[in-house]
């Protein structure tokens, strides 16, 4: 089962590439031509990951994050360094070297290092190195984690390190991987943690999926863990199958009641390396970075417009390791990290019992309660999701079966996680509502002065509409990437455009019977049909307009004279009124960046 998507293990190349992906980022900031092609011919041997990272910047840019991705786990942010004296907070930067050195603890095993003997590698990822090792003075095994490049590591991957060690020292919880001590040696800078005899949870998924009941004991008993994180004001923001440990259970080890004492396998959480505080400090994401793994990353980390890391992220990408647990795969895989993150952003996961059938129905809602792109639709908590969970195992009602009326025509309402695309929409639509009423009312002055001829208002129809949806799709093209979402949109826009000016085709052909515009209401009708689709799509708002649409199709059936005025002036404001929103939303969120950056 392939769970991630390779990056390149020479730190000098990922240096390069961040390098080049900054100076296409400088160029597009300061209005100049951002020619990846130029760059890509410049080293070929970098063009493929150099186009593929270009694409993710555009992407996470056209969903409103200020800056591009880096090539890995990397962030821009100042990084201290370990000095005596110094809290986290006052540690000075270092200066970044661009010729890597292998860590001092790399070379054959085993071997002494400070208090320890290093005896095997028992784990590698894109930052550090773990080692099985033997606490000397203690006479106990470790595991120790140091830094894959030893003193060459970056700013931020030191930063990163310094996170982990000081997030996991503060939590004392069986079933968080405790750190024992953090320190220098050699000039290398390590932790130590227990050491977890067993397995990690995606090795297990490799080798079987769980029972339903026992993939709800584990996520119960990690829901708890990260809880108790959460009370300590620790986001852990990477939450994966791989950084679940596993070892053989032999009962609760806190001699409290424990969800998941009944397992084969006791799951300690580890890896807090994208761990942030939550009470204050400048994330690690907020340069707009995206960090974390795709494919059980919250769309909020994927794009900094969908709003900041809070625990409601944790309780997504809990949710898609249950989702794994339950159908053997993740909610979102794609070839590349780029289909990945527009997979997370845009699109709904299959429903679980259509991968699994024998899912349960209950556990079903609780996992793609977790994976609501809104933060506010998920659980408040995890300690809400492990509630669930254990109201599931003891044959209870879980909470997500319930919902007043209230609650079902708030959600009915609220805008979906596509919303935020209407910004690149709001000034054209304000144009939109303009033409709509100009060419509604130069029809209506037609119908006063007269003139009863079919072929003129399909004539008028025809053209109107037809050279608008050009112009307007030509300027939204030019306003940056265009979405799925708005391909559909606009497939539903082309629709009703077209079918309004079949209704003129058929009163022409319906002639002498049929007088002109007497079929006008229609236009009401299809205006509305449209509105609701895109109150599905879009924002639940969207249904007020549609009803509007709908009801004006009556008095224009009953005051023929006006009605096709009438319906201009109502279908202007229905277009106009989301349209300001939208367009001041972005606005607001342009100052925000501009003057983000001049800060």
């Amino acid at each position: 089962m392939n769970r991630s998507l390779p990056v390149s293990d020479d730190p000098a190349r990922e240096q390069l590439l961040a390098d080049l992906l900054t100076e296409l980022s400088e160029r597009r900031r300061r209005g100049e031509s951002a020619d990846v092609e130029q760059l890509a011919r410049a080293h070929p041997d970098l063009a493929q990951e150099l186009r593929q990272l270009w694409a993710a910047v555009q992407v996470a840019q056209a969903f409103g994050s200020p800056r591009p991705p880096q090539p890995t786990d990397r962030r821009p942010s100042p990084s201290p360094r370990t000095q005596p004296g110094l809290s986290l907070g006052e540690l000075p930067t270092t200066e970044i070297r661009s010729d890597p050195v292998a860590a001092p603890a790399n070379g054959s095993l085993p071997r002494r290092f400070g208090d320890y003997e290093l005896l095997e590698q028992i784990g590698r990822g894109g930052m550090g190195v773990v080692y099985k090792a033997r606490q000397i003075s203690l006479d106990r095994f470790v595991a120790i984690k140091m830094l894959r490049h030893g003193g060459e590591s970056s700013d931020a991957d030191l930063q990163r390190f310094r996170n982990e060690a000081e997030a996991a020292a503060r939590l004392d919880h069986p079933n968080i991987v405790p750190v024992y001590e953090v320190g220098e040696a050699e000039g290398q800078l390590y932790f130590t943690m227990k050491h977890v005899e067993g397995t990690t949870l995606a090795a297990l998924l490799d080798e079987h999926p769980l029972a339903a009941r026992d993939a709800a004991q584990m996520m119960a008993t990690i829901a708890r863990a990260i809880h108790f994180a959460h009370q300590n004001n620790i986001l852990h923001r990477d939450l994966k199958p791989s950084n679940i440990l596993l070892q053989g259970n032999s009962g609760s080890r806190s001699g409290e009641a424990n969800p998941g004492e009944n397992l084969a396998w006791y799951p300690m959480v580890a890896d807090f390396g994208l761990a942030k505080r939550v009470e204050g400090g400048e994330s690690l994401t907020a340069t707009g970075a995206i960090v974390g793994t795709p494919s059980y990353m919250p769309p909020e980390q994927a794009s900094g417009s969908r709003g900041t890391p809070s625990p409601a992220s944790d309780v997504y990408s809990l949710g898609a390791i249950l989702y794994e647990l339950l159908t053997g795969r993740p909610p979102f895989r794609a070839a590349s990290t780029v289909d990945t993150l527009l997979l997370v952003l845009d699109q709904e996961p299959v429903e679980p019992r259509r991968l699994n059938p024998q899912v349960d129905r209950a556990l079903e809602l609780i996992c793609l309660k977790c994976l609501q792109k809104q933060p506010d639709l998920r659980y408040p908590s995890t300690a809400a999701l492990a509630e669930d969970l254990e109201k599931f195992l003891a044959g209870e009602r879980p909470s997500v079966w319930s919902g007043t009326l209230l609650d079902v025509i708030g959600n009915l309402l609220r805008e979906t996680h596509h919303a935020p695309v209407l910004e690149n929409w709001g000034m054209l639509w304000m144009w939109h509502s303009l033409k709509i009423f100009l060419l509604c009312a130069l029809t209506n002055w037609m119908y006063w002065q007269g003139v009863r001829s079919h072929l003129s208002y399909l004539l008028l129809w025809s053209v109107g509409l037809s050279a608008w949806a050009f112009i307007f799709w030509t300027l939204r093209r030019r306003g940056g990437p265009v979405l799925f979402i708005e391909r559909q949109i606009a497939h539903v826009w082309a629709a009703g455009v077209s079918a309004s000016i079949m209704m003129f085709v058929v009163e022409w052909l319906l002639a002498p019977r049929v007088e002109v515009l007497a079929l006008s209401p229609i236009l009401a009708l299809l205006a509305g049909m449209v509105f609701t689709v895109k109150a599905g799509m879009l924002s639940g708002a969207f249904y007020l307009a549609a009803g509007a649409m709908y009801l004006t199709a009556i008095p224009m059936a009953l005051f023929p004279q006006v009605g096709i005025l009438l319906f201009g002036l109502v279908s202007a404001i229905c277009f106009f009124v989301p349209g300001w929103i939208y367009h001041r939303r972005r606005s607001q969120r342009d100052r925000a960046r501009v003057e983000k950056y001049r800060g």
